[in-house]
């Protein structure tokens, strides 16, 4: 009887330190957030492939080139080249690109050459408990939502919503990246007005929608990608969020079936507040015999949940954008049409 209940005990010890082991608890939703190290200038990005095909080696090449041009070394990774249809090769091969940056200490980050179509279909083969062992800067946005999803909701990782190595980087996009993932600035996203020859600002304008602020901790990424994930294992709990949401080439009846299927599951009335991005390429199609305009849908999805809410941040499918740490507290103001960040969103440099 003794020994049994010293095996007991000593079972029961073991059980409550592995729950109490990072790699553990950080492989469940909700349970702290992790903060990969700062990059700095001179550290290497892996170059990963999860999405649609590049078909140019050209396009590879921008890619590297403006990721250079940024200050990293860069390693590409074995199977970024790959094509099997549409996508940038086997979901296998295109997962272990991925795990294999994570475990490789020579590397600092991770960037996505491109968004597209695919990255969701990597879920099931990443390796999140190495993932979280090994936390690492990973960026990029549209497709990568994905894994902006999936990669916090597993491990409590931050990832940011950032340009991908093909995306039309110029000074502004840069300078974003630079502040939030180099500098470690707990920045105030305040969007940079357009003018467009004219005297008043026509550009990158923000209207508010319900005014007022709001604090908590950023969620979002692409519209399409995100609500197809709901009823997965691979999206983060809502509740307490600032969501952000952008798309792109998306009719306004499809965004208003989405926010309609993100709101029968349950989690808009979680969030507490909200921020609409880009939606380009959104407008109605004229083919049809009317159609509710893109302001009419969010004003009925969103405006009745009583969240501070504002559209327009420059945030989705466009070449000056932000750099938006998922995971981090912030606090945003729907009257300014402006967020902050309250905490800074990478670590110490590695």
């Amino acid at each position: 009887m003794t020994d049994r209940r010293d095996f007991l005990a000593a079972t029961a010890a073991a059980i409550l330190a592995t729950a109490a082991s990072p790699s553990a608890a950080q492989t469940k939703p909700g349970l702290g957030v992790i903060k990969p190290p700062r990059l700095k200038p001179g550290d290497t990005l892996g170059l990963i492939h999860p999405s649609s095909a590049t078909f140019q080696r050209m396009d590879l090449e921008i890619a590297v080139d403006n990721l250079k041009a940024l200050g990293f070394n860069v390693k590409v990774g074995a199977h970024a080249l790959d094509r099997y249809g549409y996508l940038a090769g086997r979901d296998v091969d295109r997962a272990a690109d991925i795990n294999a940056f994570f475990a490789d200490p020579s590397v600092q980050g991770i960037c996505a050459v491109r968004g597209g179509w695919g990255a969701a279909r990597l879920l099931p083969h990443l390796n999140f408990d190495v993932i979280a062992k090994n936390p690492k800067v990973l960026f990029g946005y549209s497709d990568i939502t994905a894994l902006h999803m999936a990669i916090p909701a597993k491990t409590g990782l931050v990832t940011f919503h950032a340009p991908t190595g093909f995306s039309a980087w110029n000074e502004l996009s840069a300078n974003w990246f630079k502040r939030v993932v180099v500098e470690g600035e707990s920045a105030q996203f305040v969007n940079e007005l357009d003018y467009k020859g004219r005297i008043a600002p026509v550009g990158n304008r923000t209207q508010t929608i319900r005014p007022g602020k709001a604090e908590g901790r950023l969620l979002g990424g692409n519209l399409t990608v995100l609500a197809h994930l709901v009823g997965t294992p691979y999206l983060p709990d809502f509740s307490g969020r600032i969501l952000f949401l952008e798309d792109v080439h998306e009719a306004v009846y499809r965004v208003d079936r989405m926010l309609t299927h993100l709101k029968l599951a349950g989690l808009l009335s979680k969030i507490k507040g909200f921020i609409w991005g880009q939606c380009t390429d959104c407008e109605p199609d004229s083919s049809g015999y009317g159609s509710l305009t893109l302001e009419e849908v969010l004003d009925d999805h969103i405006k009745p949940l009583g969240v501070p809410t504002y559209r327009g941040a420059m945030i989705g499918h466009i070449d000056r954008q932000f750099t938006v740490p998922e995971g981090i507290l912030a606090e945003m103001d729907a009257d300014a049409g402006t967020f902050r960040l309250l905490e800074s969103a990478v670590g110490s440099a590695g």
